[in-house]
């Protein structure tokens, strides 16, 4: 039960986070990568502030024996850059970069009961479902967060 609270927490915090740094708003993020336009920088500030809070923690939590909800800890163990990797982190860029919204930020903004939201999470659950029928054999239960599965240990 403890996981599961710890869990809703800590995705309630990232949402929140979301919100309140407007990363939910596809005209921001868009405004971003506008590198040759109106250049928003904003959310380079915001991966900023986050990597000034993930770093030290890593560190901290690097040197325990085990998580405090866990047993063990459960680390990605390939390393090579496959077409795999490749393919999926080109996709995640095109659509990140058509709409303006990745999967956290889609989701946080669900709540606002905007419609495009709505619609790319779809997409993004089709997109899931066709790969998972395309490519059977890297199909466990969680392949693609698996460390030993075909689809997983990114």
């Amino acid at each position: 039960m403890g996981r599961i609270i710890s869990a809703f927490g800590v995705g309630a915090l990232f949402g929140i986070g979301l919100a309140l740094s407007r990363m939910i708003d596809p005209a921001k993020v868009l405004g971003f990568l506008d590198v040759t336009g109106d250049w928003d920088p904003t959310l380079a500030f915001v991966m900023l502030g986050a990597l000034l809070v993930a770093v030290p923690a890593f560190r901290a939590i690097g040197r325990r024996r085990a998580p405090v909800l866990a047993d063990r800890f459960h680390l990605p163990t390939r390393r090579a850059l496959d077409v795999e990797l490749i393919d999926g982190a080109a996709v995640f860029g095109f659509g990140w970069g058509l709409v303006g919204l990745c999967p956290g930020p889609a989701l946080a903004a669900l709540g606002l009961g905007v419609w495009r939201p709505a619609v790319f999470v779809l997409a993004m659950l089709a997109g899931m479902a066709l790969y998972r029928f395309i490519r059977p054999a890297a199909n466990g239960p969680l392949a693609p967060f698996s460390a030993t599965g075909r689809g997983g240990g990114r």
